[in-house]
């Protein structure tokens, strides 16, 4: 009887196993078609993102694609002059634009003595050439020509180098940014001239600006002139060699 006993134990032993093996390999089976389910889940999600990315590359694509002209101008010009002349303007939104990032370059790394008078002589004249730049753009979407204001397309487009100051003292600084005024404002005189028998209103528009330039460098100048009248950056084409030219007019005159 003992051994019937522990036999049917130990033969009880074998049939529980089969039962969870058989147990297991349902679970298993079960774990195999969630894990298929997930797989699909993931792949149809992966499906999504690389068709919403085609979607967004599409769309950036088509933009870049888009006229940046209308088929429209403002009323009294032709069409082709109307464009011309937004065209004209683009150039001076992209001059309007770096000249104010420039200018606050300055503002931020002016050292030295009168650093606070040229530091806060800077700010209010920013504020007048971001006006220009929302002034000259807006003049282009009139005209029906599309302004670009991107960092890309300034680069791209100039003629330019980037300013070539960094930290200096507030003579190198004057002395650059006479240089600089130099060729914004002859630009500006030869796009006012440009478009001056095409539109009144731009070229008036230019003209104002071309004051309120051309008054800020009278600012710069003063700082570089002597009581002779003489002044230390004439005939001066470049930045660094302005800047030192002011820089040796400053040390002579202490």
């Amino acid at each position: 009887m003992v051994g019937s006993r522990v036999g049917m134990r130990l033969g009880a032993v074998p049939a529980a196993a089969r039962l969870t093996r058989k147990m297991m390999r349902h679970i298993g089976g079960r774990g195999r078609a969630a894990s298929s389910f997930g797989g699909g889940y993931g792949q149809a999600m992966a499906t999504k993102r690389k068709t919403a990315k085609k979607s967004a590359s599409k769309s950036v694509s088509t933009q870049s694609a888009r006229p940046a002209t209308g088929s429209y101008t403002v009323p009294g010009m032709t069409l082709a002059d109307g464009h011309q002349v937004g065209r004209t303007l683009q150039d001076r939104l992209n001059s309007l634009n770096d000249l104010a990032m420039t200018l606050k370059h300055v503002h931020w790394n002016v050292v030295g003595p009168q650093f606070i008078a040229v530091h806060e002589m800077i700010d209010p004249h920013v504020v007048e050439v971001r006006d220009m730049v929302d002034e000259t753009a807006e003049r282009m979407a009139t005209l029906g020509v599309s302004p670009n204001g991107t960092p890309g397309a300034l680069v791209a487009s100039r003629t330019w180098d980037d300013y070539s100051l960094g930290r200096a003292t507030t003579s190198e600084h004057l002395g650059a940014l006479d240089s600089v005024y130099d060729g914004l404002i002859a630009a500006h005189r030869e796009a006012q001239d440009s478009v001056g028998e095409l539109d009144a209103v731009t070229e008036d528009m230019l003209i104002g600006q071309i004051a309120k330039l051309e008054l800020f460098q009278w600012f710069v100048r003063a700082h570089l002139e002597s009581t002779g009248g003489d002044l230390a950056t004439t005939g001066v084409q470049d930045e660094k060699t302005a800047a030192k030219r002011a820089a040796r007019a400053a040390r002579s005159s202490s």
